[in-house]
C-alpha cells in the first residue's frame, strides 16, 4: 500500500517550545565562553557545535516529533445482507398496512422484496454488498434458526465488514444466544441493521400439534389415538375433526377447542383392512384461522391379525388364575397355554390347553407374555435353570413376565432366584404370606397410574378415575415392602402403608428388552361384579398387548425386529433390538447384524448391532438417534442367517421450527442496540436505503511513527554523546 501524503508533525506545548528554547540557548552561551576560554581553538569548536547539536536534538525530542503517513483505501467497505431463511419464515402473517384486510403474505416473500439485487445497485459503487442466507446446521437446514453463528460467521468471512442488515423474525432455536455474537460486532464498530419480520402476537389458528398413531395396530381390536390441537382462536370454537384412512374408513369427532389453549383428547378408532394404511386426522378453518397447512396430520400404521401366545404357570387353581384364563381364552388374538404345577399332589394338571411341564428354551422362546402366579423356586415348583430360562426369555426375546403373588407365598423364594432383578418390589421376608383384612382394601391410582395406557379402563381421564374408585375391593394382599429403584409404581393400596410409604400394589418395569408387571393382590377377578368382563377383560388384554408390543413390531422367519421407547421421538436415543436366528434355526451367538436406516429426507445411516452377551438368546443391540420426524425405512440383514427384513418405524416429534409462531422482534432490538445499529420497524425499501446512505465514508488509514520514542532515535543520541565525552576526555578538557 502507497501513502497517499507525508509530513513531519510535531506535538508540542508553550511549556515544551519555552524549555527547549532555554535549554538550546543556555547550551550555546555555555559554548561560546568554552571556546573564547581557549582563544577559539579548533577542537574545541569542534566539541561545543557537536554538544550544541545534541542540545538542539533533545529539544526537538520534548516537542514530540512523528512521521506521519496517510494512506486511502484501496477496497470499498462490505454491506452483508443475512435473510433468514429457516422455517418459521413461511409464516403468512405479514400484513399490508394499507389494505389490512387482504390475505397475510408469508414472511420470506417479505425478504425476498427486501433482498432484490436490483434494489441495492445505487449503493454498488460505495458498498461491496454480499448476501449470506442462513438457518442453522440441522439437518435439514430449514429447521432451525442460529443467529449466532450467521453473525459470527459473516464477521470472520469479511474482514471490511462496514455494517449488517438482518432481516429475520428473531425466532432463534439453536447455538449460543445471538447477543453473544453482538459483542465482537461493537468492538468492531459494526453496526447491526435489524429489520424484524412477522407479527409480535400469533394469528388466529388451529394447530394439529400431535397425532400419537402407534407404529401398528391389530385388526378388529379398538385403537385409541391420542391427539392435542393447539388454538390461538380469541374465544372457544366447536370444531368437528375428521378421520380418514388411505382404506376410505372415515370417523368425525365433535371438541370444544378452548380460547388461547390446547385440547388433549382420544380418537377410537376399530381397524378392520389388514396392511398398511395412512390415517389423517384434520380440523376444518375455523374462528377466522389465518393458518390453513398446520390443519392437518398424517401418519402411516399397519394393521395385523393378532395371535399372541401367552403363558400361565400357577400352583393352584385359585380364583385369580382362573378368571385370568377364561378372559384370555375367550380372546380371538391370544392362544393361551396353563401350566398348573400342583406341587402337593406331585403331578402337574392336565386337560385342553395345559402342559406337563415348562417348555425347554427353545419352545419358551415362542410365548410372548408368561404370567407366573403363586409359585417359587422350590422342588415341585421351578427349578434353578427354569429360572434363568425365563430370565433370558425377557431380557433377550423382549416377552413380558407379569408375577401375581398368591396366599401361599411361594414368590418370596424367587428372591433367591435368577428371577431376583427381575422383581419390581421387595418383599417383607418376615410375612412371607401377606396380609388379609375384613375390610376390603381399593387401588389407588398414583399420578403415573393415571396417565398410563394399562390402566386405561375408561376413554376420559375423569370417567377413568372413577371406575378405579368404585373397583370392588381385595381383602388380601402380597407383602411387598417397596418398589425398587427403576420401577414405576402405578397404583398403592388406599390406606395400608409401612415405612417407606404407601403399599405398592402394581407396579411395572423393563429388563432387558422385556417387561414386567406385578400386581400385589388376587382380587382383580372381583372387578366383574356387576359389569361381567368389561373392565377384567379389558385390563388384562391391555396387559398382554402392552408387554407384546415390541415382539411383534416386525418379525420374519429368522429375524425379529423391535425398539425402544414405543414412540420414539426426534432428538432422542432409539435402541433397535434384533432377535436372529441361524440358518439351522439355532439362535445367533455371534454374526454381523446390519441395520441400514433411511430416512425421510432420504439420507441413510448404517449402523451394526453388537450381541447383547455370551449368554444371550440371538439377541443383538444398537443405539441410533433420529434427527428428523416421520417415516424411517429400516433394513435389517445377516449374512449368517441368510435372511433381511424390513420395517418401518415412524418417527414423532414437532419440528424445531414451527410455522405460525408469534415473532420474535426483542431478540433484533437487543441485536442492534449493542451494535449502535438501529432497528427498521415496517422497512421498505426506501427506508432501507436511506439509513445505509447515512453511515459515515470510510476514513483514510493514518499511520504515525513516534520519532521521539523510537529506539533509533534514542540511540542516536546516546552514541552522540559518547562521542562528546570520549572527544572531550581525549582533548584532555579534564
Amino acid at each position: 500500500m502507497t501513502p497517499s501524503t507525508q509530513s513531519l508533525t510535531f506535538t508540542h506545548t508553550p511549556l515544551s517550545l519555552g524549555l527547549g528554547a532555554a535549554f538550546v540557548i543556555a547550551i550555546a552561551a555555555l559554548g561560546y565562553l568554552a571556546a573564547k576560554r581557549t582563544r577559539f581553538r579548533t577542537s574545541t569548536c569542534l566539541l561545543e557545535s557537536l554538544r550544541l547539536f545534541i542540545a538542539c536534538a533533545i529539544a526537538v525530542s520534548l516537542n514530540q516529533p512523528e512521521w506521519r503517513q496517510i494512506f486511502l483505501p484501496e477496497f470499498k467497505p462490505t454491506l452483508a445482507l443475512l435473510p433468514d431463511v429457516s422455517r418459521s419464515m413461511e409464516t403468512r402473517d405479514v400484513t399490508d398496512p394499507q389494505n389490512p384486510s387482504a390475505e397475510p403474505g408469508s414472511r420470506s416473500e417479505t425478504v425476498r422484496r427486501l433482498i432484490d439485487p436490483g434494489l441495492w445497485q445505487a449503493l454498488s459503487s460505495k458498498f461491496d454488498i454480499v448476501q449470506e442466507p442462513f438457518a442453522s446446521s440441522q439437518n435439514p437446514t430449514p429447521e432451525g434458526t442460529d443467529i449466532h453463528a450467521a453473525l459470527s460467521q459473516t464477521a470472520e468471512k469479511h474482514p471490511h465488514l462496514k455494517a449488517i442488515i438482518l432481516l429475520s423474525d428473531g425466532d432463534w432455536n439453536s447455538g449460543p444466544a445471538p447477543t453473544q455474537a453482538a459483542t465482537p460486532l461493537r468492538m468492531r464498530n459494526v453496526p447491526v441493521f435489524a429489520v424484524p419480520i412477522g407479527a409480535e402476537t400469533r394469528l388466529p389458528d388451529v394447530q394439529l400439534s400431535s397425532f400419537e398413531v402407534p407404529t401398528f395396530a391389530i385388526a378388529g381390536k379398538p385403537l385409541r389415538i391420542p391427539f392435542t390441537i393447539h388454538s390461538s382462536l380469541p374465544r372457544e370454537e366447536s370444531v368437528e375433526l375428521k378421520f380418514l384412512t388411505s382404506a376410505g374408513e372415515r370417523l368425525t369427532k365433535t371438541v370444544l377447542l378452548p380460547a388461547m389453549g390446547h385440547l388433549q383428547d382420544v380418537l377410537v378408532w376399530k381397524p378392520e383392512t389388514l396392511g398398511e394404511l395412512s390415517l389423517t386426522l384434520s380440523a376444518p378453518p375455523t374462528g377466522g384461522e389465518r393458518i390453513l397447512d398446520n390443519n392437518s396430520v398424517t401418519v402411516p400404521v399397519a394393521i395385523r391379525k393378532e395371535q399372541l401366545r401367552v403363558l400361565v404357570v400357577d400352583t393352584l387353581p385359585r380364583w385369580e388364575f382362573r378368571y385370568l384364563r377364561n378372559a384370555l381364552e375367550r380372546d380371538p388374538g391370544v392362544l393361551v397355554q396353563c401350566l398348573l404345577l400342583h406341587p402337593d399332589l406331585g403331578k402337574a394338571g392336565n386337560g385342553r390347553g395345559y402342559l406337563p411341564a415348562l417348555p425347554c428354551d427353545d419352545e419358551l422362546a415362542k410365548y410372548d407374555v408368561v404370567f407366573l402366579g403363586d409359585i417359587g423356586q422350590s422342588p415341585g415348583q421351578l427349578s434353578p435353570e427354569q429360572c434363568a430360562a425365563l430370565q433370558k426369555l425377557v431380557r433377550d426375546q423382549a416377552s413380558g413376565l407379569v408375577f401375581l403373588p398368591g396366599l401361599r407365598g411361594f414368590q418370596i423364594s424367587l428372591q433367591q432366584s435368577p428371577l431376583a432383578d427381575l422383581l419390581p418390589v421387595s418383599y417383607d421376608d418376615s410375612q412371607p404370606r401377606g396380609w388379609g383384612t375384613s375390610h376390603p382394601g381399593r387401588l389407588t391410582l398414583t399420578d403415573s397410574g393415571s396417565s398410563s395406557l394399562l390402566t386405561q379402563l375408561e376413554d376420559s381421564e375423569e370417567a377413568n378415575l372413577r371406575v378405579w374408585q368404585n373397583l370392588p375391593g381385595f381383602q388380601w394382599f402380597a407383602p411387598a415392602a417397596r418398589a425398587k429403584a427403576g420401577a414405576e409404581v402405578l397404583a398403592t393400596h388406599d390406606t395400608e402403608s409401612n415405612r417407606f410409604g404407601r403399599v405398592p400394589l402394581l407396579v411395572t418395569k423393563t429388563y432387558g428388552a422385556g417387561k414386567i408387571l406385578y400386581l400385589g393382590t388376587d382380587g382383580a377377578w372381583r372387578w366383574r361384579k356387576g359389569v361381567e368382563d368389561r373392565f377384567h377383560y379389558r385390563f388384562w388384554g391391555q396387559v398382554v398387548r402392552w408387554m407384546a408390543y415390541q415382539r411383534s413390531m416386525a418379525q420374519g422367519e429368522k429375524m425379529r425386529l423391535f425398539y425402544s421407547p414405543d414412540r420414539p421421538k426426534t432428538g432422542a436415543s432409539l435402541t433397535l433390538n434384533a432377535n436372529v436366528s441361524s440358518a439351522s434355526g439355532e439362535p445367533l451367538r455371534q454374526g454381523t447384524v446390519l441395520i441400514q436406516a433411511t430416512a425421510p429426507s432420504g439420507k441413510t445411516v448404517s449402523l451394526r448391532l453388537n450381541p447383547a452377551g455370551a449368554d444371550a438368546w440371538g439377541l443383538f443391540s444398537g443405539v441410533f438417534t433420529p434427527q428428523e420426524h416421520g417415516e424411517y425405512r429400516l433394513h435389517l440383514l445377516c449374512t449368517e442367517a441368510g435372511a433381511t427384513l424390513d420395517s418401518v418405524v415412524s418417527v414423532q416429534g414437532t419440528p424445531r421450527e414451527k410455522i405460525g409462531q408469534p415473532a420474535r422482534p426483542d431478540v433484533l432490538r437487543e441485536i442492534a442496540e449493542i451494535t449502535r445499529g438501529c432497528v427498521l420497524e415496517n422497512a421498505s425499501q426506501e427506508k432501507l436505503l436511506t439509513a445505509i446512505s447515512a453511515l459515515p465514508a470510510q476514513e483514510p488509514v493514518e499511520k504515525r511513527i513516534a520519532l521521539w520514542a523510537h529506539p533509533a532515535w534514542a540511540g542516536s543520541l546516546i552514541l552522540l554523546m559518547g562521542i562528546f565525552w570520549f572527544a572531550r576526555k581525549s582533548a584532555g578538557s579534564f
